[in-house]
């Protein structure tokens, strides 16, 4: 591992158990019917963990792979364990042009047409919503898409606009 790379005379740090997260999730995948199999359920803890220290996060894989599982069953524990709603909104970037994403100018009129993905952030990043929003760019990876997104995804968790919009990110 890369741990034992790169601290070979340490040992490697405990395993995170979350028993309460853990029983619901067993529900939640018999509910589904899907196996609770270790290696994958490992998966959705690893996922789980990210989450609690990261606010952009990729889940990537092959397709048929169990993201789009692994996503389900941990929103559904998380909403029975928390008592929240969480929600997901979902858009593939690769479908629609960089400026239709984040905004553009039109040169005729000079007008700002807010894009689908500023749409989205500025909807559901408000401190009213008493639900938690989890934005999924469902598609192939792109460096050019995900390197627009670097404003939102370091810490400063803000987007900002080539038209000079700056928008946070709340808590939710």
């Amino acid at each position: 591992s890369l741990l034992a790379d790169l601290f070979p005379d340490e040992s490697s740090p405990p395993k995170g158990h979350y028993p309460k997260e853990e029983a619901i999730l067993k529900n939640v995948v018999k509910r589904h019917q899907l196996m609770y199999h270790d290696s994958w359920v490992l998966k959705v803890k690893q996922f789980y963990e990210t989450t609690k220290v990261r606010h952009g996060i990729m889940l990537v894989g092959p397709s048929g792979g169990g993201k789009s599982c692994i996503f389900k069953c941990l929103k559904e524990t998380l909403q029975e364990s928390d008592g929240i709603q969480y929600k997901d909104v979902r858009f593939n970037p690769k479908s629609i042009r960089s400026q239709e994403m984040y905004g553009e100018t039109d040169p005729m009129s000079g007008e700002w047409t807010t894009g689908i993905f500023a749409a989205i952030w500025a909807k559901y990043n408000s401190r009213n919503n008493a639900f938690n929003t989890w934005i999924i760019a469902d598609g192939p990876v792109d460096a050019i898409w995900i390197e627009d997104l670097n404003t939102v995804l370091d810490d400063n968790k803000i987007l900002t606009l080539a038209n000079g919009d700056r928008i946070p990110m709340t808590d939710n």
